[in-house]
């Protein structure tokens, strides 16, 4: 098993960051399509993302210092709803929030494409916390995306 972490500053305050990782309009503005959230311990974590159903339960809700959710596919046999879990540390700093992610408990051989979906997805948190528009949302799963053509030539 793996453990992907990461931070990220944000120019907002802990409580309004917050906000962004228990509501559904918070979640979907920055992470996912649709987004059912029942933020208390044992409460539902269901967030649609490119088409994948994650699902899993809020394990810790401390606001405004840490989110804690069980995390997983429905349907994947290599990660399961609530296999693995999301951890969210929100630290003040001077500058608004530091952002401490901790993704645990991930397949070894799913460990890229997590980090792949968090550096795309965590600047997107920042931006919409922020007040900002992160605007339409075209990431993809690794899995998803088709493997580049080599008989492809790019115009000039």
């Amino acid at each position: 098993m793996a453990d992907y972490r990461t931070s990220i500053e944000i120019d907002a305050a802990p409580d309004t960051v917050f906000d962004y990782l228990v509501t559904d309009a918070g979640m979907t503005s920055w992470m996912g399509q649709h987004a059912s959230l029942d933020a208390r311990p044992g409460g539902r974590f269901a967030v649609d993302i490119a088409g994948h159903a994650v699902r899993g339960r809020y394990v810790v809700v401390d606001r405004p210092h840490r989110v804690v959710f069980s995390w997983g596919m429905a349907g994947s046999p290599d990660l399961p709803p609530g296999a693995s879990t999301v951890e969210f540390t929100l630290v003040a700093t001077d500058r608004g929030t530091r952002v401490d992610l901790v993704h645990s408990d991930l397949p070894d051989d799913g460990l890229e494409g997590h980090a792949d979906g968090w550096s795309h997805f965590l600047p997107r948190l920042g931006t919409a916390s922020a007040g900002g528009d992160p605007g339409p949302d075209d990431w993809r799963p690794i899995s998803d995306r088709l493997p580049e053509d080599p008989t492809r030539r790019s115009t000039p």
